[in-house]
């Protein structure tokens, strides 16, 4: 009877070791499922809030300077040509940076590169604003230049490195948030020129920055956090998806910039006046930033195939569209034409830490330099062949600048078949 007894304990021990065995074994599993998703701790959180906010400050003052140009013609005699160089001296050392910051910079944390990002644009501001002429204009625009290429691939970094293979809704986040400072940045601007000095006001957005350099110091993780963003089944296939997707991303840009080229034109050839072409780039522009949030998700749950197929196919067509509709319609059309517009970027950015073939911050310089020139080149091009044909023709060429994504996009298919979901 006692012999029984013990034998029982001994096998109801056994049974309690093999249930706490399986127990933590759930919970290890579990635990690694959630990492993957990104969805412990709060260091992610505030790892994508200091990218976010970062984003979101670099890309206002990027579009907020559209709104001195005008100030800064009349006060230095500017011509157009002249005002167009200005311009280029913040956006051509933005561009052409990317890939030289990341090599540089890439031993610092995330934190120091951030602030330096910050403190290197906001310098740049305040030259601007400084009594120096039209000299001190230049130099400040080319400084906050430099400033400015050292968040995105830096920022970009971050995120992917926080979240891992989980990176892509993170990432649209990410890219989502550059939108609202697009649209809170120059809004501010507007308002605040007619009533101050544009030095005022470029001191105020300096000031701005020095907030979020305080920001970053306490949200930023001072080491760097390194995950297996690239799939072992990835390794040594990533090169040449990579450059397709590079591609992928230029035209993209360059689909986005020419149909804004012409939007205005379009809108006053169906008869609406100034204030209706406001309205019309109001509704794209909503119609972008609620593609960003939206389309990360989609590539995440329907795959980046589908999802790319679906935004540039419908693209071409809302484009084509809009050239036939009178005004009313085509102003119910923008809103959904912005979002396959600007979602789509969401998608592509979300899948560079997959194709990056573990340099994921080189491959991150590399796509916004890519993405960054295109933007440049594109309204040159369009406008090219609309001087030498016509308005409808130039539309024409960026909708079938969309449409030419399809096939590029079915050929990234055998760089993301260890991870591609079915569509």
């Amino acid at each position: 009877m006692r012999h029984d007894v013990d034998f029982l304990s001994r096998v109801s021990l056994r049974e309690a070791e093999e249930i706490d065995m399986n127990d933590a074994a759930t919970a290890a599993t579990s635990h690694s499922r959630e990492t993957a998703l990104g969805l412990t701790g709060k260091g992610n959180l505030r790892s994508l809030l200091a990218a976010c906010l970062a984003h979101a400050l670099h890309d206002g003052y990027t579009d907020g300077l559209y709104a001195f140009m005008p100030v800064w013609q009349a006060q230095f005699g500017l011509s157009y040509a002249v005002l167009a160089v200005v311009r280029a001296l913040y956006f051509g050392t933005m561009g052409g940076l990317q890939i030289p910051a990341d090599r540089v910079l890439r031993g610092l944390s995330p934190r120091a590169a951030l602030s330096l990002s910050t403190v290197v644009a906001t310098a740049g501001l305040l030259i601007m604003a400084l009594p120096f002429g039209f000299s001190g204009l230049c130099v400040g625009l080319v400084v906050a230049g430099i400033g400015s290429s050292i968040q995105d691939p830096r920022g970009s970094k971050l995120v992917s490195d926080s979240y891992g293979t989980a990176s892509r809704r993170p990432l649209g986040i990410y890219n989502f948030s550059g939108d609202l400072g697009k649209a809170a940045l120059p809004a501010l601007v507007a308002v605040l020129l007619p009533v101050c000095a544009w030095q005022s006001v470029l001191g105020l957005m300096a000031a701005l920055g020095m907030v979020l350099v305080v920001a970053l110091a306490l949200l930023t993780p001072a080491a760097s956090v390194r995950r297996n963003v690239v799939g072992d089944a990835a390794i040594g296939r990533g090169r040449g998806g990579f450059r397709i997707l590079t591609t992928i991303g230029a035209l993209d840009t360059a689909t986005r910039m020419g149909y804004l080229l012409f939007l205005p034109f379009l809108i006053h050839g169906q008869g609406g006046d100034l204030p209706v072409v406001g309205v019309a780039l109001a509704l794209l522009f909503i119609g972008g930033a609620f593609g960003k949030a939206t389309c990360a998700w989609l590539g995440e749950r329907f795959g980046v195939i589908g999802t790319v197929v679906i935004t540039e196919a419908a693209t071409a067509l809302l484009i084509a569209a809009t050239l036939f509709t009178t005004l009313t319609p085509t102003l119910i059309l923008l809103p959904l034409l912005g979002i396959v517009l600007n979602g789509t970027s969401s998608v592509l950015y979300g899948t560079v830490p997959e194709l990056s073939d573990g340099d994921t911050g080189r491959a991150f310089a590399v796509f916004y330099t890519s993405v960054i020139g295109a933007g440049g080149f594109a309204p040159i091009v369009y406008g090219t062949i609309a001087d030498h044909s016509s308005r409808t023709i130039g539309l024409l060429a960026s909708s079938a600048t969309a449409a030419l994504i399809v096939p590029l996009v079915l050929a990234l298919r055998p760089y993301l078949r260890s991870s591609e979901k079915a569509v």
